[in-house]
C-alpha cells in the first residue's frame, strides 16, 4: 500500500479505526478497551474528532476530558495501568502511522500521542497518590 501524507479528517479516521483494529486484538489492551467500550463507532467518531483537533485545530468538534477518562479506565482495572500499557498503545499508534501514512502530520501524530501518553501516565499517578 502506497503511503499518504495525513492530511484529512477522513483520513485521520482511517488511522483511528485501523489502530483500535490493533488495540482490540492485543492480549493486553483488548480486554481493557473491549471491556469499557460499548458503542465502537461513536468511540472512533470521538476519537476521530480528537486527533482532527490536534492536528488541524477544528476547535469545537472534540468535547472531553482525556485525563479524566484515562483515570476511570485505571479505576475500573483496579489501579494496574502501568508503562507497559503506554508502550503497547504507543508502539501501535507509530506502527499504525507508519503503515498508512508519510509528511508532517504523521509525525506530529506521533510526537503529540508521546507527549499525551507521558502526561496522562503522569496524571494516572498522580490520581493514585490523591486516593491514598
Amino acid at each position: 500500500m502506497k503511503k499518504k501524507e495525513l492530511t484529512s479528517r477522513e483520513d485521520v479516521y482511517e488511522l483511528v479505526a485501523t489502530f483500535y483494529t490493533k488495540v482490540r486484538g492485543d492480549k493486553v489492551l483488548g480486554p481493557i478497551f473491549n471491556g469499557i467500550i460499548t458503542d465502537w463507532e461513536h468511540h472512533l467518531q470521538h476519537l476521530t474528532d480528537f486527533w482532527s483537533n490536534q492536528l488541524f485545530i477544528e476547535r469545537g468538534t472534540y468535547k472531553g476530558n482525556p485525563i479524566a477518562v484515562h483515570q476511570e479506565v485505571d479505576n475500573y482495572t483496579n489501579n494496574t495501568i502501568n508503562e507497559l500499557h503506554f508502550g503497547i498503545w504507543i508502539n501501535h499508534w507509530f506502527a499504525t502511522l507508519d503503515e498508512l501514512f508519510e509528511g508532517d502530520n504523521a509525525n506530529i501524530a506521533k510526537n503529540r500521542a508521546r507527549n499525551m501518553g507521558t502526561n496522562i501516565h503522569l496524571h494516572i499517578f498522580q490520581a493514585r497518590n490523591k486516593e491514598n
